[in-house]
């Protein structure tokens, strides 16, 4: 599933053919994805001009010139890939259509931006911007790690009687929204503090570190272009690149990277998920 910045690296390829732009036509090739489209969903998004386009978590979202928004969710191996971009940013050429070409919307400025998802576990959505943040995926989300309302106190209180494992508290949406698998396993590995200890058990100095470093990972990785591991490609096609850096993640018996540590790196399941760490550098 991608995470924060893997989506967003998908928004940043997409807005320069989007935005500002209309929408002259758009294809639904089938009734649903994970669920069903929303009404006349093709009709609805015909002549709209995008006006904006933005993440909130793991989500797309792309305000409309009519008051509505169109929510985008890649699920697990959902692609969105522009070509044809005058800007000369993306292929020049449109590729032949796909099986799994599920959406595509032609741009007023020649850009084609299609949605491939083989398992359909994608999704989209219209609804109403100015209500956008109480829609049923929405409104039950934490504060965005790279803004102002996730800070010490914030993370602080969330651990605050959580017996659970500090991996599955920061994995909660509720506590934070677009983290994943991954960057939390390379954040923890960072702030030197073990997957299993409980959350409520972390002094809050350690905590005050660990909310910087979750923003430092999550940025280089935006930089980097994500992480491809199966599915992931960007907005242009290629891939990202933030998988060669990890310290942790799927490196189970390799050397820990920390100088003078060499300690093989751990994998254990939690909550039936991997989680990779060094015993010996996180405490």
């Amino acid at each position: 599933m991608p995470e924060l910045p893997e989506v967003e690296t998908v928004r940043r390829g997409l807005a320069p053919a989007m935005e500002g732009q209309a929408i002259l036509l758009a294809e639904v090739n089938r009734p649903d994805l994970r669920w069903p489209f929303p009404p006349n969903m093709a009709a609805r998004l015909m002549s709209r001009t995008v006006l904006r386009l933005r993440r909130r978590s793991k989500y797309i979202l792309a305000d409309l010139d009519n008051g509505e928004t169109l929510l985008i969710h890649l699920g697990m191996s959902g692609r969105m890939t522009v070509s044809g971009d005058p800007l000369g940013r993306f292929e020049h050429d449109h590729p032949a259509a796909q099986k799994h070409d599920h959406v595509v919307l032609h741009m007023a400025n020649g850009a084609r931006i299609t949605f491939n998802d083989p398992r359909r576990f994608g999704a989209m959505d219209l609804l109403q911007t100015a209500t956008a943040d109480r829609h049923k995926l929405l409104s039950v989300l934490g504060p965005e790690p790279l803004g102002n309302g996730f800070h010490e106190q914030h993370l602080t209180e969330a651990f605050r009687g959580r017996r659970s494992p500090v991996k599955s508290v920061l994995l909660d949406q509720k506590v934070v929204s677009g983290l994943g698998n991954i960057y939390v396993c390379e954040a923890l590995f960072r702030a030197g503090i073990s997957p299993r200890r409980r959350a409520d058990g972390i002094s809050r100095i350690r905590v005050a570190a660990l909310v910087p470093t979750i923003r430092q990972v999550l940025n280089e990785a935006i930089e980097a272009g994500g992480s491809s591991l199966r599915d992931f490609r960007q907005a242009d096609g290629e891939l990202g690149y933030f998988q060669h850096s990890f310290d942790v993640y799927g490196r189970a018996g390799e050397p820990c990277h920390t100088p003078g540590c060499g300690a093989p790196i751990r994998r254990i399941i939690q909550s039936g998920r991997s989680t990779f760490y060094c015993a010996q550098c996180q405490r």
